[in-house]
């Protein structure tokens, strides 16, 4: 039973952990592309920019994963 509980925790937590990450990308993305069509000029500033947030954005999902393997104990 236990072993059980710590299998639907580490779902949880991976789970929930990947949600905000996940819509945070998409805002990410598209405030990027948005941008570069109002001002191609920037383009390569901005995708620089994206691809940092992306990265600090990514780590928050990482964590989530790591807690999961935590509180599985493997």
């Amino acid at each position: 039973m236990t072993g059980s509980l710590s299998v639907l925790g580490a779902a949880l937590a991976f789970g929930l952990g990947a949600i905000g990450p996940g819509i945070g990308i998409g805002m990410i993305g598209s405030k990027t592309i948005e941008s570069m069509a109002r001002q191609p000029e920037m383009a390569g500033r901005l995708q620089t920019t994206m691809f940092i947030a992306l990265g600090m954005t990514e780590a928050i999902a990482l964590l989530g994963f790591v807690l999961a393997f935590v509180l599985y104990g493997a």
